[in-house]
């Protein structure tokens, strides 16, 4: 019998809890930032310096975090389930969590490539990148992130997953970015949807869905044990 697919979407709220920094809440990473200066192709044009800078630090800080229950429960979750990650971080926590189908939507942080070309991706880990690096042609390097004003190049594949899956969790996410957020709108209809968030996300979900209004990491382990319990009584 196949498992049932579930695809998972997170949001920078999923990291918070391992002390990543997060975007919009106070006190979070573009509070003293502006972000089209580091985080848009534009930026990158005028300031390549200060974007690596940015990345780089980024990078100091994600080698000292660790994965949270959040991330620990979704691994769970696969013992069960067939579960696709679909995420909007650029961290590597799901992956040094153990999950192991994880679609990166704006990147990875911990990889590169060169300028203007979208190949070779080249695992960097948690080195810095300095103008001057290059690929073997000779080629500047710059991190492997999906900036403002280019394209996301996984999100077709993504697509797929979501309009195939069983039930659809979104977790840490406030579903204000596009065009990640419109992933919801592609599950097919009467799909259980569940949102576990500490605020309810301002979007239309359809009839069916689920809110626990707590952290990624107090509220997904309780979504992941209901749904497992769910699961065996259904045997």
């Amino acid at each position: 019998m196949e498992k049932e697919k579930l695809v998972v979407l997170t949001g920078a709220g999923m990291s918070a809890d391992s002390g990543i920094a997060t975007f919009r809440d106070s006190g979070g990473l573009w509070e003293n930032v502006d972000v089209m200066e580091v985080a848009s192709i534009e930026g990158w044009y005028r300031n390549p310096d200060n974007v690596q800078q940015f990345y780089n630090e980024r990078r100091k800080q994600l080698k000292n975090a660790e994965p949270n229950e959040g991330h620990l429960a979704l691994v769970e979750l696969e013992k069960h389930f067939d579960i696709v990650i679909i995420t909007q971080n650029i961290d590597d926590l799901h992956e040094r969590a153990g999950s192991s189908h994880i679609i990166h939507l704006h990147g990875e942080l911990t990889k590169a490539r060169p300028v203007d070309a979208d190949e070779p991706v080249i695992d960097i880990g948690y080195s810095d990148i300095n103008q001057g690096d290059c690929d073997e042609q000779g080629r500047q390097l710059r991190p492997n992130i999906v900036w403002f004003g280019e394209m996301v190049p996984m999100m077709e594949v993504a697509a797929q997953h979501v309009s195939e899956c069983d039930r659809f969790l979104v977790i840490g996410t406030s579903l204000v970015v596009y065009p990640a957020a419109g992933l919801v709108d592609l599950a097919p209809p009467g799909t259980p949807v569940y949102v576990v968030d500490p605020q309810r996300p301002d979007f239309r979900f359809n009839d069916d869905v689920t809110f626990i209004q707590e952290t990624a990491a107090a509220g997904t382990p309780k979504l992941v044990e209901k749904l497992i319990y769910n699961k065996k009584l259904s045997k």
